[in-house]
């Protein structure tokens, strides 16, 4: 890539990013997704009574022992819907938000070619997934460090590790949350270069996400479960053990690769040999 190129690509990174986060529509989904936590959060802290053990969501009864739980709660609780729904959002609208306003052509006219318009799109829905993991954790330890004391976490093995590493994992799990998304966002993508109506691609999105989970939670199709892009979603709780079990991270990682490259294959063949009416 000659050094005019990679400039251009860069700015076309920047301004889809500067797009992406000046619109109301983006930061009420981020506000959503951090108030998820702190409505756990206050319930928990102005419940007559202590959250019961195993009922709810899982890491629900140590709130109260470590503020830093109502992100840890906040992330296992997001993960099946309320992330998915966001992310179905923002990558349904990529392509088919641009062809419904009329300004698809006009991106293509100018010096950004058909593969890197896709390549920043999906980038940028990329980022969105960080953000989103990001805004859910930070909602989580504002809410928990107001609400609850902050100190020695316990872990699921039975370690303790103090507040700055309790943090650090949070942001692991943030990091991980992201990972999951990245095939969903594929997916997404590919649904946005299939129709001119954002509803949808958005819709297609998230009903593929609520699919893959209800297939994930029948034991008669444990076969095809390694299959599944959501299979490890909940795997984050991983990151709470000492030493740090990297196995769920790593294979579902290769899991979202695997859907990245298929998807962002079936996005290339359609996008490249589509005409552009709008």
């Amino acid at each position: 890539m000659s050094p005019i190129s990679g400039l251009a690509s860069s700015r076309l990174v920047l301004s889809e990013l500067s797009v992406l986060f000046r619109r109301w529509r983006t930061w009420a989904m981020l506000a959503a997704l951090a108030a998820v936590p702190v409505l756990i959060a206050l319930a928990v802290r102005f419940s007559p009574n202590r959250p019961p053990s195993g009922r709810g969501p899982a890491f629900l009864d140590q709130i109260t022992h470590n503020g830093f739980f109502a992100g840890v709660v906040g992330l296992v609780v997001s993960t099946p819907l309320f992330l998915p729904l966001t992310v179905g959002v923002v990558s349904g609208d990529t392509i088919a938000g641009e062809a419904n306003l009329g300004t698809l052509r006009y991106l293509l006219v100018a010096p950004a070619g058909r593969v890197r318009l896709l390549a920043v799109k999906y980038l940028s829905a990329v980022v969105f997934c960080l953000a989103a993991a990001l805004a859910v954790v930070v909602g989580g330890t504002a809410a928990g460090a107001a609400l609850f004391p902050l100190g020695q976490a316990t872990l699921l093995s039975g370690d303790t590790i103090g507040p700055g590493e309790a943090f650090g994992r949070l942001l692991l799990m943030a990091l991980y949350v992201a990972v999951s998304l990245l095939g969903l966002s594929a997916i997404g993508l590919f649904a946005s270069t299939m129709t001119t109506v954002p509803v949808g691609a958005m819709a297609a999105t998230v009903v593929l996400a609520v699919v893959s989970q209800v297939l994930d939670a029948l034991d008669q199709l444990d076969w095809l479960h390694p299959w599944l892009f959501s299979d490890h979603w909940l795997g984050l709780a991983d990151l709470l053990r000492e030493p740090i079990s990297w196995t769920s991270f790593g294979e579902n990682a290769l899991l979202q690769l695997g859907y990245l490259a298929l998807f962002g294959a079936l996005a290339y063949g359609r996008f490249t040999t589509k005409d552009i009416l709008s």
